[in-house]
């Protein structure tokens, strides 16, 4: 469970001094905060209280977020993922809001099966079919956290060479747009472009993600590199600094744009070879 390592971080405690107070071996503790075998609620109030965590509040929210890692359906893709993708599944299980910038690519959670398996076969060419049914079928079991009564609400913010990128081709990249659009009429889910008349903004840094959570948990921001390699952080400077960015870029992006971004995106793509492409500045709002 992802928030066991970061609680004890913030308690000043190595693994080995966590496992000689709990009297435990040092790979027990290990195996919890991999993720690879469950804890049971005495030993979670125990731990917790080494770690100093107090707040009634606070304490039930964690023991929850415990539950919900036992039920998560993602566990039988273990080896698919690394360590900070699982952990970026878990924290958004567990989230009340969550809010992403994605200058590139739509995000995996919004994505159609197809698109799904055109990134998929272009990243890991090599990758079986067998492994890209089981990657593509752990992402469709992820979006449905969407379907949930009590899912986060979400914020999304991508910039419009993501809906322009031909990923899969027109027809794949035509459905994906439909489903961005459907996406973006439900409740809870705003989805926002920023126009490439909009010039350089600070999305353009690279993707991230920021979900805040309930009781008094702290703001997490998960930032990814070009390299594939990710990190968290829930220092307050940085994840504050992130979320300010957001709400600059989310003031300066109408939300009804998105239909009408898409819609044209779709219409050009229809368009035979060598059919010239609007300007931006045709006129349009």
């Amino acid at each position: 469970m992802a928030v066991f390592p970061k609680a004890r971080t913030k308690a000043g405690l190595t693994q080995l001094e966590v496992a000689a107070r709990m009297d435990w071996s040092p790979s027990k503790l290990i195996r919890i905060e991999a993720g690879q075998v469950g804890v049971s609620r005495n030993d979670l109030l125990a731990l917790l209280t080494t770690y100093g965590v107090t707040g009634q509040d606070k304490i039930e929210y964690i023991l929850e977020l415990a539950r919900a890692s036992r039920r998560m359906p993602y566990r039988e893709y273990r080896g698919l993922f690394d360590r900070s993708t699982m952990d970026l599944l878990e924290y958004e299980m567990a989230a009340s809001i969550v809010r992403s910038v994605q200058p590139l690519l739509i995000p995996g959670i919004l994505q159609t099966e197809e698109y799904q398996r055109a990134l998929a076969s272009t990243y890991s060419p090599d990758t079986s079919g067998e492994e890209l049914d089981r990657l593509v079928e752990a992402q469709q079991q992820r979006q449905e956290l969407l379907e949930r009564d009590d899912r986060p609400e979400f914020f999304y913010i991508l910039d419009e060479a993501a809906i322009r990128r031909w990923v899969g081709g027109p027809r794949v990249m035509k459905a994906q747009l439909q489903h961005l659009k459907e996406l973006g009429s439900r409740p809870g889910i705003s989805i926002q472009i920023a126009p490439f008349r909009l010039g350089a903004h600070a999305g353009l840094r690279g993707s991230f993600v920021l979900l805040e959570f309930e009781a008094e948990m702290d703001d997490i921001l998960y930032l990814e590199n070009p390299l594939g390699e990710a990190a968290f952080s829930d220092d307050v400077s940085r994840t504050s600094q992130f979320l300010e960015d957001f709400w600059k870029l989310e003031r300066l992006v109408p939300r009804e744009d998105l239909p009408r971004l898409v819609d044209r995106a779709i219409e050009e793509m229809s368009e035979p070879a060598g059919a010239s492409v609007p300007d931006e500045d045709d006129g349009e709002a």
